[in-house]
């Protein structure tokens, strides 16, 4: 029904750039709420950023945020995640996941959660790897 397409991830130095970035093709994102999740090796995944489009709703993971921007663009029906300032720490795997946006108004009526089991769809996941 939907399937997400991640990617943009590669091998980079610490103190560089990357974004990736997330498509739908099959829905536009306005009627999506997007998150951005990562999974380092040996750890659990994690919820690093998310948006709302349609209703201006944002959040970012406090060890990332003013490193971590997310974005969307209608447009192109693409949401992407701008990462700064690169650290060895954020190597892992990159995943866009999405859900339909009615599906929280009850739930999280004001924010958009960064917890895996909110989100519907997922993709198979971008890897970024950070030397030292």
């Amino acid at each position: 029904e939907v399937q997400l397409q991640a990617s943009g991830g590669g091998l980079v130095q610490t103190g560089e750039s990357l974004r990736v970035s997330c498509t739908a093709p099959e829905l536009p994102l306005s009627l999506l709420t997007i998150g951005w999740f990562r999974q380092a090796p040996g750890k659990d995944r994690e919820g690093v950023s998310c948006i709302n489009y349609a209703k201006g709703i944002t959040a970012t993971e406090d060890s990332v945020k003013g490193r971590f921007t997310i974005s969307t663009d209608n447009f192109r029906n693409t949401s992407d995640l701008q990462i700064d300032s690169l650290k060895p720490e954020d190597t892992g795997v990159y995943y866009c996941a999405a859900t339909l946006s009615l599906v929280h108004v009850v739930a999280y009526p004001n924010v958009c959660p960064l917890k895996s089991f909110a989100y519907d769809y997922w993709g198979q996941g971008t890897q970024v790897t950070v030397s030292s």
